[in-house]
């Protein structure tokens, strides 16, 4: 009986103490949402060139002497000097880098669109673009549009270079496929030319315990299979016809913009390590990013480019809230419909 007492007291306390929270939660969050919602982000710009010159000063002083250093110091200040009267365009030229570091949503396109379009508003003839891809693919509806995206800086003819140091698969390598030029690391991994879409049946389990499940639709196909419901042949049937014509279109597009590719040979839904792909013509040469922008950081000025949204308290909390969701089990319950590229 005692141990009851015990229990019930300590429940009573926790009880309080989690109400307790809730209400301060709900409070902070009444308070964030009377915040004006804002678009109004910032664009930032930091010369990756400052930074090159940087490490090349630091190695410079810890290796040669005073009097040496002294020399290359007087050198170093005549051509800074020579390269402001020069007025050629080739010093001119820009090159912008751009991350990508993409989650199976793909909602980072948001960010993305935006720094594509700050590009295209500053950048000049000559300018270039490298973007930094790394992911394992996602929902194809995401990937298409940042595939899209990428596309706009050749059809306003800036050549674009797309990098894989560690991953660009599925959807990831939907967006590499744009580019004028893909680099690869000789183990990053590319590929995974494929569709897949999964989810649980929970219709067993409902029935084991004398649970209903009723959906009601006008179509024969507005759902084909389902997480509750009893799903029949016709409709599994019918889900794998979609996601055959969903990969026939990721065939057609990169076999569109790499048409030197095999495509039936490379769309098996397999990856391949950087040195093979670049066999497969899947990418075109091997270098990782940081020796592509040293080369580049001798013709171009490099700048490193990146766009962040203001958020108000309730949207940085609403954020922490959905990664945490996303990276628990929004994998696993899906809709049936977001096909994964």
């Amino acid at each position: 009986m005692e141990f009851l007492y015990e229990y019930g007291l300590f429940f009573a306390k926790a009880f309080t103490f989690v109400i307790a929270l809730v209400i301060a939660l709900v409070a902070i969050l009444a308070v964030a949402n009377k915040q004006k919602p804002t678009d109004n982000g910032s664009l930032e710009l930091v010369s990756l060139s400052d930074g090159f010159d940087d490490l090349t000063q630091m190695g410079k002083e810890a290796l040669l002497s005073k009097e040496a250093l002294k020399k290359l110091q007087k050198a170093d200040k005549k051509e800074k000097k020579d390269k402001k009267k020069d007025t050629s365009t080739e010093d001119n030229k820009h090159l912008f880098v751009i991350d990508f570091n993409g989650s199976s949503m793909a909602k980072e396109v948001e960010t993305l669109r935006k720094e594509i379009t700050a590009v295209l508003c500053i950048a000049k003839e000559g300018d270039e673009v490298l973007v930094k891809v790394e992911s394992g693919g996602g929902v194809v509806h995401g990937y298409g549009l940042a595939a899209s995206q990428l596309k706009r800086f050749k059809d306003k003819g800036i050549k674009l270079t797309i990098s894989i140091d560690k991953v660009a698969a599925s959807g990831g390598y939907m967006m590499a496929c744009v580019a004028d030029k893909v680099i690869a690391a000789p183990f990053a991994i590319v590929g995974s030319i494929g569709v897949v879409a999964q989810l649980p049946n929970f219709n067993k389990l409902l029935k084991k315990n004398d649970v209903d499940f009723e959906m009601h639709t006008a179509g024969d196909f507005k759902r084909t299979l389902t997480l509750f419901g009893e799903n029949t042949d016709e409709g599994r049937e019918k889900f794998q016809q979609e996601l055959e014509e969903v990969h026939v279109m990721f065939k057609d597009f990169v076999k569109n913009n790499r048409p030197d590719i095999d495509i039936e040979k490379v769309a098996t839904g397999e990856y391949w390590y950087g040195s093979k792909a670049q066999e497969l013509n899947l990418v075109d040469e091997i270098q990782t990013s940081d020796d592509f922008l040293m080369q580049a950081n001798e013709s171009f000025k490099l700048y490193k480019l990146k766009y962040a949204s203001k958020k108000t308290l309730a949207q940085k909390l609403g954020l922490a809230v959905s990664q945490g969701v996303e990276n628990g089990i929004a994998n696993v319950i899906t809709s049936a419909r977001n096909w994964r590229v």
